[in-house]
This record gives structure tokens, C-alpha cells and sequence, in this order.
């Protein structure tokens, strides 16, 4: 149900505002609508929201800010909305510790079925002892790997890959997050060892290399397990 679920949106073009809030009615949430990061920092604050869809380029400073001081005490999901070709702000809010970002122009249908994935990861534990996904399962403690029932043999490193993106599936994480996760800081900037071991873990898990259904690439920014 997402009925009476309160989600702070924050954007100061009026015209976007005004659609996210009957894009977000219509889907049957409770819209808080916001148009800088001081005016979204003291509604969260009076009553926090589900969730929250922040712009990041606002007036008074930047939607990182927001994202970063929603962390400081809050796990809900957070989106981040991006224009064209700010790769580099994607990539900082996501670091910040949002969920997810849709680029505008955005469509309504894409944007409310990514916030309903996020509301539903936030509801399941992170710590179930097996993870299954469309015949691929990943028994996280015994680190056994199966797929249509097939045991998969992985290295260490591709294990611990698969692992965080499975933690955290159908959220996209960045090759920073994932470098520094998995690898250790010393590599947080080895973009190539990351493709190299993601082109070795499709090779194993995917039915079709060519074709991946588990691991997605978000190009230039990083990569996500279908939710």
C-alpha cells in the first residue's frame, strides 16, 4: 500500500513541482512539496518523510546537502532528479547516499515505479540469509552461488562483488562505492580492475553474456542488481 505514505519532494522549477505533486497524488502517496534545501531540511525535520525526491540544483545551495543531512539520521529512500549531462552531480548525490536519480525530462510511470522499488528494498532486511532473483541465488552466508538450481563457482573477489550488489539490488551503485566496498580505498579511482571483474561475474551468472538480465550498467556511473 503506499497510501498515506508521505514523500518530501524538493524542486524549485514551480511547473516540475507542481507535476511531481499530482504524479505523486495520483499514485496515491501524500506529497510534501518543497522549493530549497532550507524549506526541505525543516519539513523533514517537523514530520519525516517516507521517502524524498530532491532536484539538485536549487537556490539556496544544493541538493547533496539535502541528501547528506537526510543520512545523518534517516535511511529512507531518497531520488535525486538530474538534467542532462551533470554525470559528475549523479554521482556526487549518490555517494551522499541517495538511492536512485531519474533525469529529466522525466516520465511519470518510470519515476513512480523506481520509487516503489525503493520503498520496497527499504522494507527488506539486508541481512536474509539467501537472496533470490529470477534463478539466480546467492546464499550469503555459506557464499554458495546457484543458478537454475547450478552451482556457480566464483572467485573471493567476485563473490564479495556480487554480494554488495546483491545487498543493495535494484539500487545503482557507483564504481567508487563499489571500488572502495569491496577492493579497499587504495582503489577507490581503478575503474578498470571493477570492468574487468563485472565482465568475469556476467560471464558466470548470466544465461547470455551479451544480454545481462542480474548486473546493469548505468554507463559512466556504475552498476546495479535488477531489483
Amino acid at each position: 500500500m503506499t497510501a498515506g505514505r508521505r514523500v518530501l519532494i524538493c524542486d524549485d522549477e514551480l511547473h516540475i513541482l507542481r507535476a511531481l505533486k499530482v504524479v505523486l497524488r495520483d499514485a496515491g502517496f501524500d506529497p510534501v512539496a518543497t522549493a530549497n534545501v532550507k524549506e526541505a531540511l525543516d519539513a523533514a525535520s517537523i514530520r519525516p518523510p517516507d521517502a524524498a525526491i530532491i532536484d539538485l540544483m536549487l537556490p539556496d545551495g544544493h541538493g547533496v546537502d539535502i541528501v547528506r543531512s537526510l543520512r545523518e539520521w534517516s535511511e529512507m529512500p531518497i531520488i535525486v532528479l538530474s538534467a542532462l549531462g551533470e554525470e559528475d552531480e549523479k554521482v556526487r548525490a549518490l555517494e551522499a547516499g541517495a538511492d536512485d536519480y531519474v533525469t529529466k525530462p522525466f516520465g511519470s510511470r518510470e519515476l513512480v515505479a523506481r520509487l516503489n522499488a525503493a520503498l520496497r528494498r527499504a522494507g527488506n532486511g539486508s541481512d536474509e540469509p539467501t537472496i533470490s532473483l529470477d534463478g539466480l541465488e546467492v546464499d550469503l552466508r555459506s557464499r554458495d552461488v546457484r543458478r537454475d538450481g547450478e552451482s556457480i563457482h566464483l572467485s573471493p573477489i567476485e563473490f564479495d562483488l556480487l554480494r554488495v550488489l546483491a545487498r543493495n539490488r535494484g539500487r545503482l551503485l557507483t564504481h567508487r562505492q563499489l571500488l572502495t566496498e569491496v577492493w579497499g580505498p587504495e582503489y577507490a579511482d581503478d575503474t578498470q580492475v571493477l570492468r574487468t571483474t563485472i565482465g568475469r561475474l556476467r560471464g558466470k551468472i548470466e544465461r547470455e553474456a551479451s544480454k545481462p538480465r542480474y548486473i546493469h550498467t548505468d554507463p559512466g556511473i556504475g552498476y546495479r542488481l535488477a531489483a
